[in-house]
């Protein structure tokens, strides 16, 4: 399995932060190329998501689902359809002011399903593969930048600790 890991601190307690984000439909305000978000459930275990996706050519619908949640230090959640990936959000109180929050995702790129996209004509599935792999990366720390910008009412330069194995 791959993974991205991106944190950074917020100015903000715990349970604030992840009231926040157990909100997962805003996260479209937050990334490039997740363009809608529709959530069937109210955020806890079991929740489903469908998330659209646009790059390049290419448009895709992926399906995840909440798989455990410990308030207010833990989202866990699955991607269930086409693609092997796993992530949480991780919220852990440094002090009286001050949150690390932790975005973590870990996913297979060779379990993708060659069905799952309609590809343009000479384009091959790894191809596709090789080139959203550094994407996956800039798009982590696009929603974690945007997000402390939401929860702290304005953008502010932020330190990223960022982990790829």
């Amino acid at each position: 399995m791959d993974s991205v890991e991106v944190s950074t601190e917020v100015y903000l307690p715990p349970e604030e932060v992840y009231e926040f984000l157990l909100d997962f439909p805003r996260y479209a305000r937050y990334s490039e190329h997740l363009t809608g978000v529709r959530q069937f459930g109210d955020g806890t275990p079991g929740t489903e998501y469908e998330l659209d996706f646009s790059w390049w050519k290419l448009s895709y619908t992926a399906r995840s689902r909440v798989t455990d949640t410990d308030s207010p230090n833990r989202i866990d959640w699955r991607v269930i359809k086409d693609v092997d990936a796993v992530g949480r959000w991780r919220v852990e109180r440094l002090d009286d002011e001050e949150t690390r929050v932790t975005l973590v995702v870990e996913y297979a790129p060779g379990s993708a399903d060659d069905d799952a996209l309609e590809l343009p004509r000479f384009v091959s599935l790894d191809w596709v593969v090789e080139k959203v792999k550094p994407k996956v990366r800039t798009e982590a720390e696009r929603v974690v930048r945007r997000i402390v910008a939401d929860l702290e009412g304005e953008p502010r330069d932020v330190t990223l600790e960022i982990e790829t194995v």
